[in-house]
Protein backbone atom coordinates (compact mmCIF):
# COMPACT_ATOMS: atom_id res chain seq x y z
CA UNK A 1 0.00 0.00 0.00
CA UNK A 2 2.57 2.42 0.69
CA UNK A 3 4.40 1.69 -2.89
CA UNK A 4 1.42 2.51 -4.30
CA UNK A 5 0.42 5.65 -2.56
CA UNK A 6 4.06 6.99 -3.60
CA UNK A 7 3.55 5.82 -7.28
CA UNK A 8 0.40 7.82 -7.01
CA UNK A 9 1.59 10.94 -5.35
CA UNK A 10 4.53 10.92 -8.21
CA UNK A 11 2.19 10.23 -11.01
CA UNK A 12 0.16 13.32 -9.57
CA UNK A 13 3.14 14.96 -9.24
CA UNK A 14 4.22 14.52 -13.07
CA UNK A 15 0.64 15.57 -14.23
CA UNK A 16 0.43 18.99 -12.76
CA UNK A 17 4.14 19.19 -14.05
CA UNK A 18 2.49 17.95 -17.40
CA UNK A 19 -0.26 20.28 -17.13
CA UNK A 20 1.93 23.40 -16.19
CA UNK A 21 4.02 22.65 -19.24
CA UNK A 22 1.03 22.51 -21.58
CA UNK A 23 -0.34 25.66 -20.08
CA UNK A 24 2.94 28.09 -20.83
CA UNK A 25 4.13 26.31 -24.03
CA UNK A 26 2.74 28.98 -26.20
CA UNK A 27 4.41 31.69 -24.14
CA UNK A 28 7.37 30.01 -23.80
CA UNK A 29 7.31 29.07 -27.56
CA UNK A 30 6.38 33.16 -28.39
CA UNK A 31 9.43 34.10 -26.18
CA UNK A 32 11.80 31.56 -28.29
CA UNK A 33 10.34 32.68 -31.55
CA UNK A 34 11.64 36.41 -30.72
CA UNK A 35 14.76 35.16 -29.75
CA UNK A 36 15.60 33.87 -33.19
CA UNK A 37 14.53 36.72 -34.64
CA UNK A 38 18.99 36.76 -34.99
CA UNK A 39 19.10 34.33 -37.21
CA UNK A 40 17.07 36.12 -40.25
CA UNK A 41 18.66 39.24 -38.95
CA UNK A 42 22.07 37.76 -39.41
CA UNK A 43 20.85 36.91 -43.15
CA UNK A 44 20.12 39.95 -43.95
CA UNK A 45 23.40 41.53 -42.29
CA UNK A 46 24.98 38.32 -44.64
CA UNK A 47 23.02 39.84 -47.79
CA UNK A 48 24.20 43.46 -46.86
CA UNK A 49 27.39 42.58 -46.63
CA UNK A 50 27.76 40.57 -49.99
CA UNK A 51 26.00 43.82 -51.77
CA UNK A 52 28.59 46.22 -49.94
CA UNK A 53 31.81 43.80 -51.55
CA UNK A 54 30.50 44.01 -54.61
CA UNK A 55 29.58 48.38 -54.26
CA UNK A 56 33.74 48.34 -53.06
CA UNK A 57 34.74 46.18 -55.81
CA UNK A 58 33.13 48.25 -58.49
CA UNK A 59 34.44 51.57 -57.03
CA UNK A 60 37.56 50.35 -56.81
CA UNK A 61 38.58 50.33 -60.44
CA UNK A 62 41.60 48.44 -59.90
CA UNK A 63 41.28 46.44 -62.82
CA UNK A 64 40.40 43.11 -61.53
CA UNK A 65 36.88 42.14 -62.88
CA UNK A 66 33.74 40.86 -60.73
CA UNK A 67 33.91 37.24 -60.88
CA UNK A 68 30.19 37.27 -60.00
CA UNK A 69 29.54 39.36 -63.52
CA UNK A 70 29.84 37.01 -66.34
CA UNK A 71 30.77 39.90 -68.98
CA UNK A 72 33.37 40.57 -67.02
CA UNK A 73 34.84 37.46 -66.18
CA UNK A 74 34.54 36.38 -70.02
CA UNK A 75 36.49 39.54 -70.87
CA UNK A 76 39.46 38.75 -68.49
CA UNK A 77 39.41 35.50 -69.60
CA UNK A 78 39.36 36.89 -73.45
CA UNK A 79 42.30 39.33 -73.35
CA UNK A 80 44.68 36.66 -70.79
CA UNK A 81 44.32 34.36 -73.72
CA UNK A 82 45.22 36.96 -76.88
CA UNK A 83 48.42 37.43 -74.31
CA UNK A 84 51.02 34.99 -76.12
CA UNK A 85 54.49 35.70 -74.83
CA UNK A 86 54.15 36.00 -71.03
CA UNK A 87 56.95 34.53 -69.46
CA UNK A 88 56.58 32.00 -66.50
CA UNK A 89 57.74 34.65 -63.69
CA UNK A 90 54.24 36.55 -65.09
CA UNK A 91 51.91 33.48 -65.07
CA UNK A 92 52.95 32.68 -61.66
CA UNK A 93 52.31 36.32 -60.83
CA UNK A 94 49.08 36.39 -62.72
CA UNK A 95 48.00 33.38 -60.91
CA UNK A 96 47.43 34.59 -57.71
CA UNK A 97 45.37 36.92 -59.44
CA UNK A 98 43.20 34.05 -61.21
CA UNK A 99 43.73 31.66 -58.00
CA UNK A 100 41.73 34.57 -56.61
CA UNK A 101 39.02 34.66 -58.42
CA UNK A 102 38.62 30.62 -58.37
CA UNK A 103 38.42 31.46 -55.11
CA UNK A 104 35.68 34.26 -55.10
CA UNK A 105 33.60 32.14 -57.34
CA UNK A 106 33.43 29.21 -54.98
CA UNK A 107 33.08 30.72 -51.60
CA UNK A 108 29.55 32.64 -53.81
CA UNK A 109 28.00 29.48 -54.53
CA UNK A 110 28.86 28.24 -50.93
CA UNK A 111 27.81 31.33 -48.58
CA UNK A 112 24.30 32.29 -51.02
CA UNK A 113 21.52 31.03 -50.12
CA UNK A 114 19.68 28.65 -52.47
CA UNK A 115 17.11 31.36 -52.47
CA UNK A 116 19.36 34.11 -54.00
CA UNK A 117 20.97 31.85 -56.56
CA UNK A 118 19.16 30.48 -60.17
CA UNK A 119 20.40 27.62 -61.67
CA UNK A 120 21.73 29.72 -64.72
CA UNK A 121 24.07 31.57 -62.44
CA UNK A 122 25.55 28.45 -60.74
CA UNK A 123 26.41 27.09 -64.07
CA UNK A 124 27.67 30.36 -65.26
CA UNK A 125 29.65 30.35 -62.20
CA UNK A 126 30.85 26.50 -62.28
CA UNK A 127 31.91 27.44 -65.79
CA UNK A 128 33.63 29.99 -65.36
CA UNK A 129 35.58 28.36 -62.61
CA UNK A 130 36.88 25.22 -65.36
CA UNK A 131 37.49 27.58 -67.39
CA UNK A 132 40.34 30.06 -65.17
CA UNK A 133 41.55 26.57 -64.06
CA UNK A 134 41.82 25.33 -67.81
CA UNK A 135 43.70 28.81 -68.49
CA UNK A 136 45.78 28.75 -66.13
CA UNK A 137 47.41 25.45 -66.50
CA UNK A 138 47.43 26.24 -70.29
CA UNK A 139 49.39 29.33 -69.78
CA UNK A 140 51.55 27.66 -67.31
CA UNK A 141 52.42 24.79 -70.09
CA UNK A 142 53.04 27.50 -72.66
CA UNK A 143 55.54 29.85 -70.61
CA UNK A 144 57.35 26.28 -69.55
CA UNK A 145 57.84 25.85 -73.67
CA UNK A 146 59.10 29.61 -73.92
CA UNK A 147 61.27 28.56 -70.82
CA UNK A 148 62.82 25.61 -72.72
CA UNK A 149 63.24 27.56 -75.99
CA UNK A 150 66.25 29.46 -74.00
CA UNK A 151 67.48 25.69 -72.38
CA UNK A 152 71.09 26.66 -74.02
CA UNK A 153 71.73 29.89 -71.91
CA UNK A 154 70.20 28.19 -69.27
CA UNK A 155 72.62 25.75 -69.03
CA UNK A 156 74.47 24.31 -65.58
CA UNK A 157 78.22 25.14 -65.77
CA UNK A 158 79.03 21.32 -64.17
CA UNK A 159 76.82 19.28 -66.15
CA UNK A 160 76.30 21.05 -69.48
CA UNK A 161 72.26 20.84 -68.70
CA UNK A 162 69.41 22.94 -68.10
CA UNK A 163 68.26 23.02 -64.77
CA UNK A 164 65.83 25.84 -63.68
CA UNK A 165 63.60 26.23 -60.31
CA UNK A 166 61.49 28.63 -59.83
CA UNK A 167 59.28 29.56 -56.65
CA UNK A 168 56.22 30.94 -55.25
CA UNK A 169 53.46 30.61 -52.49
CA UNK A 170 51.39 28.76 -54.83
CA UNK A 171 53.68 27.26 -57.55
CA UNK A 172 56.93 25.75 -57.85
CA UNK A 173 58.43 24.48 -61.01
CA UNK A 174 61.52 22.30 -61.47
CA UNK A 175 62.49 22.09 -64.93
CA UNK A 176 65.17 20.09 -66.37
CA UNK A 177 66.40 19.91 -70.13
CA UNK A 178 69.11 17.65 -71.51
CA UNK A 179 71.52 19.50 -73.36
CA UNK A 180 75.06 17.41 -73.02
CA UNK A 181 73.01 13.80 -73.57
CA UNK A 182 75.91 12.02 -71.60
CA UNK A 183 74.52 8.46 -71.26
CA UNK A 184 76.47 8.21 -67.94
CA UNK A 185 74.54 11.47 -66.83
CA UNK A 186 71.43 9.22 -65.68
CA UNK A 187 70.86 10.36 -62.03
CA UNK A 188 69.88 13.54 -61.72
CA UNK A 189 68.90 15.89 -58.29
CA UNK A 190 67.37 19.46 -58.37
CA UNK A 191 70.12 21.57 -56.26
CA UNK A 192 69.19 22.37 -52.82
CA UNK A 193 66.26 19.72 -52.57
CA UNK A 194 65.25 16.69 -52.60
CA UNK A 195 63.74 16.07 -55.66
CA UNK A 196 65.63 13.93 -58.19
CA UNK A 197 64.65 11.39 -60.83
CA UNK A 198 66.68 8.08 -62.76
CA UNK A 199 66.50 8.20 -66.55
CA UNK A 200 66.77 4.97 -68.46
CA UNK A 201 70.13 5.00 -70.54
CA UNK A 202 68.14 5.11 -73.87
CA UNK A 203 66.57 8.57 -72.83
CA UNK A 204 69.87 10.08 -71.82
CA UNK A 205 71.07 10.46 -74.85
CA UNK A 206 67.65 11.53 -76.05
CA UNK A 207 66.65 15.13 -76.81
CA UNK A 208 64.29 15.26 -73.67
CA UNK A 209 63.33 17.85 -70.98
CA UNK A 210 61.72 17.43 -67.91
CA UNK A 211 59.47 19.35 -65.64
CA UNK A 212 57.67 18.72 -62.51
CA UNK A 213 55.12 21.50 -61.39
CA UNK A 214 54.42 21.91 -57.59
CA UNK A 215 50.88 23.36 -56.70
CA UNK A 216 49.75 24.27 -53.33
CA UNK A 217 46.09 24.10 -54.95
CA UNK A 218 44.36 21.47 -56.56
CA UNK A 219 44.24 21.82 -60.23
CA UNK A 220 43.36 18.42 -61.27
CA UNK A 221 40.53 16.90 -59.56
CA UNK A 222 37.50 17.41 -61.42
CA UNK A 223 35.04 20.34 -60.32
CA UNK A 224 32.61 18.54 -58.14
CA UNK A 225 28.77 19.64 -57.84
CA UNK A 226 27.37 22.31 -55.70
CA UNK A 227 27.47 20.94 -51.94
CA UNK A 228 23.75 21.46 -50.92
CA UNK A 229 23.20 19.18 -48.17
CA UNK A 230 24.94 21.56 -45.13
CA UNK A 231 24.81 24.78 -46.95
CA UNK A 232 21.31 24.41 -47.93
CA UNK A 233 20.22 23.45 -44.24
CA UNK A 234 22.44 25.58 -42.54
CA UNK A 235 21.04 28.57 -44.62
CA UNK A 236 17.28 27.45 -44.81
CA UNK A 237 17.54 26.77 -41.00
CA UNK A 238 17.97 30.76 -39.95
CA UNK A 239 14.79 31.76 -41.87
CA UNK A 240 12.16 29.71 -40.42
CA UNK A 241 9.69 31.78 -37.56
CA UNK A 242 6.56 31.40 -35.84
CA UNK A 243 4.50 30.85 -38.60
CA UNK A 244 6.80 28.50 -40.35
CA UNK A 245 8.11 26.07 -38.01
CA UNK A 246 6.03 23.03 -39.25
CA UNK A 247 7.71 23.36 -42.59
CA UNK A 248 10.69 23.37 -41.66
CA UNK A 249 11.15 19.79 -41.54
CA UNK A 250 10.69 19.45 -45.29
CA UNK A 251 12.77 22.58 -46.19
CA UNK A 252 16.08 22.58 -43.84
CA UNK A 253 16.10 18.50 -43.38
CA UNK A 254 14.99 16.76 -46.94
CA UNK A 255 18.15 15.18 -47.55
CA UNK A 256 19.19 14.23 -44.15
CA UNK A 257 15.57 12.67 -44.26
CA UNK A 258 16.13 10.54 -47.17
CA UNK A 259 19.91 9.95 -45.97
CA UNK A 260 18.59 7.95 -43.01
CA UNK A 261 14.83 7.32 -43.15
CA UNK A 262 15.87 3.81 -43.87
CA UNK A 263 18.03 3.31 -40.04
CA UNK A 264 14.78 4.87 -38.67
CA UNK A 265 13.30 1.11 -38.84
CA UNK A 266 16.20 -0.36 -37.41
CA UNK A 267 14.42 -3.69 -36.42
CA UNK A 268 12.59 -3.84 -39.80
CA UNK A 269 14.76 -2.65 -42.79
CA UNK A 270 18.39 -1.95 -43.60
CA UNK A 271 19.92 0.65 -45.61
CA UNK A 272 21.14 -0.19 -49.59
CA UNK A 273 22.98 2.30 -51.21
CA UNK A 274 23.21 1.64 -54.99
CA UNK A 275 25.69 4.35 -56.34
CA UNK A 276 26.80 5.52 -59.31
CA UNK A 277 29.41 8.19 -60.38
CA UNK A 278 28.74 10.72 -63.18
CA UNK A 279 31.55 12.29 -65.18
CA UNK A 280 31.98 15.08 -63.05
CA UNK A 281 32.68 12.79 -59.63
CA UNK A 282 29.37 13.34 -58.26
CA UNK A 283 27.28 10.97 -56.40
CA UNK A 284 23.51 9.83 -57.94
CA UNK A 285 21.84 7.38 -55.27
CA UNK A 286 19.19 5.00 -54.89
CA UNK A 287 17.90 3.98 -51.27
CA UNK A 288 15.21 0.78 -51.15
CA UNK A 289 14.38 -1.47 -48.20
CA UNK A 290 15.12 -5.33 -48.20
CA UNK A 291 14.61 -7.54 -45.38
CA UNK A 292 16.47 -7.66 -42.10
CA UNK A 293 19.70 -8.84 -42.74
CA UNK A 294 22.61 -9.31 -40.17
CA UNK A 295 24.63 -5.98 -39.08
CA UNK A 296 27.76 -6.98 -40.84
CA UNK A 297 26.14 -8.33 -43.96
CA UNK A 298 24.63 -4.50 -44.00
CA UNK A 299 27.69 -2.36 -43.91
CA UNK A 300 30.33 -5.10 -45.53
CA UNK A 301 27.10 -4.16 -48.91
CA UNK A 302 27.76 -0.23 -48.58
CA UNK A 303 31.20 -0.24 -48.20
CA UNK A 304 31.52 -2.89 -51.44
CA UNK A 305 29.45 -0.48 -53.35
CA UNK A 306 31.20 2.42 -52.71
CA UNK A 307 34.81 0.85 -52.59
CA UNK A 308 33.74 -0.48 -56.15
CA UNK A 309 32.70 3.40 -56.96
CA UNK A 310 35.53 6.47 -53.46
CA UNK A 311 35.47 8.47 -56.04
CA UNK A 312 39.50 8.84 -55.63
CA UNK A 313 39.75 5.43 -57.20
CA UNK A 314 38.10 6.60 -60.59
CA UNK A 315 41.08 9.36 -60.67
CA UNK A 316 43.62 8.22 -58.30
CA UNK A 317 45.82 4.98 -58.27
CA UNK A 318 48.56 4.06 -56.47
CA UNK A 319 50.25 1.86 -59.32
CA UNK A 320 53.76 2.81 -59.70
CA UNK A 321 54.82 4.18 -56.30
CA UNK A 322 57.02 2.19 -54.32
CA UNK A 323 60.01 3.04 -51.50
CA UNK A 324 57.47 4.87 -49.32
CA UNK A 325 58.65 6.28 -46.09
CA UNK A 326 57.88 8.57 -43.85
CA UNK A 327 59.71 10.72 -41.37
CA UNK A 328 57.71 11.92 -38.58
CA UNK A 329 60.00 13.90 -37.28
CA UNK A 330 60.51 16.21 -40.08
CA UNK A 331 57.09 15.55 -41.70
CA UNK A 332 59.10 13.93 -44.65
CA UNK A 333 57.52 11.85 -46.85
CA UNK A 334 59.45 10.43 -49.41
CA UNK A 335 58.67 7.73 -52.68
CA UNK A 336 59.61 6.75 -55.79
CA UNK A 337 57.89 6.68 -59.09
CA UNK A 338 58.01 4.20 -62.31
CA UNK A 339 56.12 6.71 -64.67
CA UNK A 340 55.38 10.60 -64.38
CA UNK A 341 52.47 11.97 -63.97
CA UNK A 342 50.01 14.01 -61.26
CA UNK A 343 50.49 13.22 -58.12
CA UNK A 344 48.89 13.56 -54.71
CA UNK A 345 48.70 13.09 -50.92
CA UNK A 346 45.08 11.94 -50.19
CA UNK A 347 43.91 11.90 -46.90
CA UNK A 348 41.20 9.45 -45.31
CA UNK A 349 37.72 12.46 -45.41
CA UNK A 350 36.91 10.67 -42.20
CA UNK A 351 39.72 10.10 -39.97
CA UNK A 352 38.58 12.20 -37.45
CA UNK A 353 35.10 10.79 -37.05
CA UNK A 354 33.26 10.04 -34.71
CA UNK A 355 34.64 12.46 -32.37
CA UNK A 356 34.81 11.28 -28.78
CA UNK A 357 33.79 14.12 -27.41
CA UNK A 358 33.01 18.36 -27.43
CA UNK A 359 32.36 21.16 -25.21
CA UNK A 360 31.10 24.83 -26.28
CA UNK A 361 32.59 27.60 -23.54
CA UNK A 362 31.59 30.96 -23.41
CA UNK A 363 35.33 33.07 -23.34
CA UNK A 364 34.07 36.37 -23.41
CA UNK A 365 31.28 38.82 -24.66
CA UNK A 366 29.93 37.25 -28.08
CA UNK A 367 33.29 35.01 -28.11
CA UNK A 368 33.36 31.37 -27.82
CA UNK A 369 35.50 28.53 -27.56
CA UNK A 370 34.42 24.74 -29.60
CA UNK A 371 36.32 21.99 -28.27
CA UNK A 372 36.55 18.71 -30.41
CA UNK A 373 38.27 15.58 -29.42
CA UNK A 374 38.89 13.17 -31.62
CA UNK A 375 41.27 9.64 -31.89
CA UNK A 376 44.46 11.39 -33.10
CA UNK A 377 43.60 15.30 -32.66
CA UNK A 378 42.35 17.85 -30.38
CA UNK A 379 40.66 21.01 -32.33
CA UNK A 380 39.90 24.17 -30.65
CA UNK A 381 38.33 26.90 -32.59
CA UNK A 382 37.21 30.33 -31.68
CA UNK A 383 34.14 32.06 -32.96
CA UNK A 384 33.07 35.50 -32.37
CA UNK A 385 30.51 37.69 -34.18
CA UNK A 386 30.63 36.33 -37.89
CA UNK A 387 34.52 35.10 -37.74
CA UNK A 388 35.69 31.94 -36.75
CA UNK A 389 39.95 31.25 -35.67
CA UNK A 390 41.58 28.40 -35.44
CA UNK A 391 43.06 28.29 -32.00
CA UNK A 392 45.19 25.37 -30.79
CA UNK A 393 45.56 21.50 -32.47
CA UNK A 394 47.22 18.41 -30.14
CA UNK A 395 48.34 15.55 -31.77
CA UNK A 396 48.97 12.84 -29.27
CA UNK A 397 48.06 15.38 -26.74
CA UNK A 398 51.34 17.62 -28.09
CA UNK A 399 50.91 21.11 -29.11
CA UNK A 400 50.91 21.20 -32.68
CA UNK A 401 51.73 24.16 -34.83
CA UNK A 402 49.63 25.13 -38.35
CA UNK A 403 49.31 28.39 -40.34
CA UNK A 404 45.92 28.65 -39.75
CA UNK A 405 45.88 29.79 -36.24
CA UNK A 406 45.30 33.39 -35.76
CA UNK A 407 43.52 33.75 -39.12
CA UNK A 408 40.30 34.97 -38.43
CA UNK A 409 37.80 33.43 -41.32
CA UNK A 410 34.44 33.53 -41.99
CA UNK A 411 32.83 30.26 -41.06
CA UNK A 412 32.26 29.03 -44.99
CA UNK A 413 35.99 30.02 -45.76
CA UNK A 414 37.20 28.86 -42.42
CA UNK A 415 35.67 25.17 -42.80
CA UNK A 416 37.13 25.05 -46.11
CA UNK A 417 41.00 25.86 -45.11
CA UNK A 418 40.44 23.23 -42.49
CA UNK A 419 39.17 20.65 -44.78
CA UNK A 420 42.26 21.42 -46.76
CA UNK A 421 44.54 21.31 -44.00
CA UNK A 422 43.76 17.55 -43.18
CA UNK A 423 41.72 18.63 -40.10
CA UNK A 424 38.37 17.21 -41.54
CA UNK A 425 35.49 17.63 -38.60
CA UNK A 426 32.61 18.15 -41.35
CA UNK A 427 30.84 15.31 -42.00
CA UNK A 428 29.38 15.26 -45.70
CA UNK A 429 25.57 13.35 -46.84
CA UNK A 430 27.96 10.29 -47.24
CA UNK A 431 29.85 10.35 -44.25
CA UNK A 432 27.41 7.78 -42.46
CA UNK A 433 28.18 5.37 -44.53
CA UNK A 434 32.07 5.10 -43.67
CA UNK A 435 31.48 5.89 -39.85
CA UNK A 436 29.27 4.47 -37.13
CA UNK A 437 27.24 7.65 -36.16
CA UNK A 438 24.75 8.01 -33.44
CA UNK A 439 21.60 8.90 -35.29
CA UNK A 440 19.21 11.71 -34.33
CA UNK A 441 16.16 12.71 -36.19
CA UNK A 442 17.42 15.89 -38.30
CA UNK A 443 14.42 18.12 -37.07
CA UNK A 444 15.98 17.37 -33.30
CA UNK A 445 19.51 18.37 -33.83
CA UNK A 446 18.86 21.93 -35.90
CA UNK A 447 16.67 23.11 -32.92
CA UNK A 448 19.28 21.82 -30.93
CA UNK A 449 21.98 23.88 -32.36
CA UNK A 450 19.89 26.99 -32.65
CA UNK A 451 18.77 27.16 -29.07
CA UNK A 452 21.94 26.11 -27.59
CA UNK A 453 23.76 28.71 -29.98
CA UNK A 454 21.49 31.58 -28.75
CA UNK A 455 22.52 30.47 -25.25
CA UNK A 456 26.47 30.04 -26.03
CA UNK A 457 27.46 33.23 -24.16
CA UNK A 458 26.84 32.67 -20.85
CA UNK A 459 26.47 28.85 -21.18
CA UNK A 460 28.88 25.98 -21.75
CA UNK A 461 27.64 22.65 -23.20
CA UNK A 462 29.21 19.50 -23.41
CA UNK A 463 29.42 15.97 -24.47
CA UNK A 464 27.08 12.95 -22.24
CA UNK A 465 27.63 9.26 -22.57
CA UNK A 466 23.69 8.93 -22.36
CA UNK A 467 23.48 10.79 -25.88
CA UNK A 468 24.43 7.46 -27.40
CA UNK A 469 21.78 5.47 -25.29
CA UNK A 470 18.97 7.94 -26.15
CA UNK A 471 16.59 6.85 -28.55
CA UNK A 472 17.00 9.17 -32.25
CA UNK A 473 14.23 11.40 -31.24
CA UNK A 474 15.92 13.07 -28.33
CA UNK A 475 19.07 14.22 -27.18
CA UNK A 476 21.34 14.38 -24.18
CA UNK A 477 24.36 16.87 -23.16
CA UNK A 478 26.01 18.68 -20.37
CA UNK A 479 25.01 22.32 -19.60
CA UNK A 480 26.43 24.48 -17.40
CA UNK A 481 26.33 28.73 -16.50
CA UNK A 482 29.62 29.89 -17.40
CA UNK A 483 30.10 33.82 -17.80
CA UNK A 484 32.90 35.15 -19.98
CA UNK A 485 36.19 35.65 -18.14
CA UNK A 486 35.30 33.06 -15.56
CA UNK A 487 38.43 31.13 -14.66
CA UNK A 488 38.03 27.31 -15.56
CA UNK A 489 36.93 25.08 -13.02
CA UNK A 490 38.14 21.81 -12.51
CA UNK A 491 35.23 20.00 -11.44
CA UNK A 492 32.26 21.90 -12.66
CA UNK A 493 29.33 20.98 -11.63
CA UNK A 494 27.55 20.21 -14.77
CA UNK A 495 23.26 19.39 -15.51
CA UNK A 496 21.97 16.83 -17.62
CA UNK A 497 19.67 18.18 -20.14
CA UNK A 498 17.43 15.98 -21.94
CA UNK A 499 15.82 17.34 -25.41
CA UNK A 500 13.43 16.82 -27.89
CA UNK A 501 13.04 20.00 -29.73
CA UNK A 502 9.59 20.33 -28.05
CA UNK A 503 10.09 19.46 -24.51
CA UNK A 504 13.26 19.87 -22.29
CA UNK A 505 14.08 18.36 -18.90
CA UNK A 506 16.85 17.86 -16.16
CA UNK A 507 17.57 14.29 -15.93
CA UNK A 508 18.04 12.80 -12.34
CA UNK A 509 21.21 10.69 -13.57
CA UNK A 510 24.56 12.18 -13.79
CA UNK A 511 27.86 11.20 -16.18
CA UNK A 512 28.78 8.81 -13.46
CA UNK A 513 25.36 6.90 -12.93
CA UNK A 514 24.93 2.83 -14.16
CA UNK A 515 22.42 2.83 -16.06
CA UNK A 516 20.58 5.72 -18.33
CA UNK A 517 16.66 7.17 -17.10
CA UNK A 518 14.61 9.35 -18.03
CA UNK A 519 13.83 10.39 -14.46
CA UNK A 520 13.09 13.87 -14.17
CA UNK A 521 15.52 15.45 -11.71
CA UNK A 522 13.94 16.45 -8.31
CA UNK A 523 12.56 20.00 -7.76
CA UNK A 524 12.71 20.48 -11.36
CA UNK A 525 10.20 20.98 -14.45
CA UNK A 526 9.21 20.50 -18.15
CA UNK A 527 9.36 22.90 -20.14
CA UNK A 528 9.14 23.22 -24.21
CA UNK A 529 12.97 25.01 -24.83
CA UNK A 530 16.64 24.93 -23.83
CA UNK A 531 16.05 28.80 -22.69
CA UNK A 532 13.27 28.45 -20.17
CA UNK A 533 14.83 25.08 -18.86
CA UNK A 534 18.39 27.19 -18.26
CA UNK A 535 16.58 30.00 -16.55
CA UNK A 536 14.71 28.24 -13.94
CA UNK A 537 18.44 27.74 -12.17
CA UNK A 538 20.53 30.53 -14.00
CA UNK A 539 21.79 33.71 -12.82
CA UNK A 540 19.61 37.27 -13.99
CA UNK A 541 23.55 38.41 -15.39
CA UNK A 542 23.67 35.05 -17.27
CA UNK A 543 20.36 35.77 -18.96
CA UNK A 544 20.57 39.45 -19.80
CA UNK A 545 23.83 38.02 -21.85
CA UNK A 546 21.42 35.51 -23.59
CA UNK A 547 19.22 38.15 -24.79
CA UNK A 548 22.03 40.69 -25.88
CA UNK A 549 23.60 38.54 -27.58
CA UNK A 550 25.07 39.53 -31.29
CA UNK A 551 23.35 37.93 -34.06
CA UNK A 552 25.91 37.58 -36.32
CA UNK A 553 27.76 35.63 -33.26
CA UNK A 554 24.76 33.53 -32.74
CA UNK A 555 24.62 32.84 -36.54
CA UNK A 556 27.91 31.55 -36.43
CA UNK A 557 28.11 29.20 -33.61
CA UNK A 558 25.00 27.87 -35.09
CA UNK A 559 26.28 27.70 -38.24
CA UNK A 560 29.20 25.54 -36.51
CA UNK A 561 27.06 23.43 -35.08
CA UNK A 562 24.90 22.70 -38.02
CA UNK A 563 28.70 21.81 -39.78
CA UNK A 564 30.27 19.70 -37.15
CA UNK A 565 26.83 17.41 -36.25
CA UNK A 566 28.44 16.97 -32.94
CA UNK A 567 25.01 15.44 -31.33
CA UNK A 568 25.15 12.73 -34.14
CA UNK A 569 28.74 12.49 -34.54
CA UNK A 570 30.03 11.68 -31.10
Amino acid sequence: MERLEIQRTEKEKLQKLETKYLERRNEELEELYLLEACFPEAEKLKRDSRLLSQWKHYIQCDGSPDPSISQEINTFISLWKEETNETFEAVTAKSKLVLNLIEKLKLILLETPSYDLQEKNIIQYQESILELQKLLHLKFNIATEILLRQASTLADLDSGNMEKVIRDENVTLYVWANLKKNPRYRSIRFSETQIGFEIPRILATSDIALRLLHTHYDHVTPLGPVPTGSQEHTSMVTYFGKDEVKSVEAAVSKDLQEEYKEQENESNSVHEEETKVDEQGGIEGQTSSVQEEPEATKYELEMKLLSETVLAGKHWKTDGISNVSYKSEDRLITFSLETFGPVTLIQDAHVNMPYQSWELRPLDVNKVLLTVTTVFTEIQIQIKENLCMLASIKLNNKKHSSILEEKWMTPVSFIIALKEAGLNIFPTGHSHFYVVINYKLPLVEVKAYRQMALLSSAFAFGWSKWNTVCDSKKVVFQVREHLPKEEPIQNPNWTLLMFSGDRAQSLKINESSDAFSEALKEETEFHSTLYHMVKDFASEEAMKKVRCSNCQFVDSVCHMLLSTRLLSYS
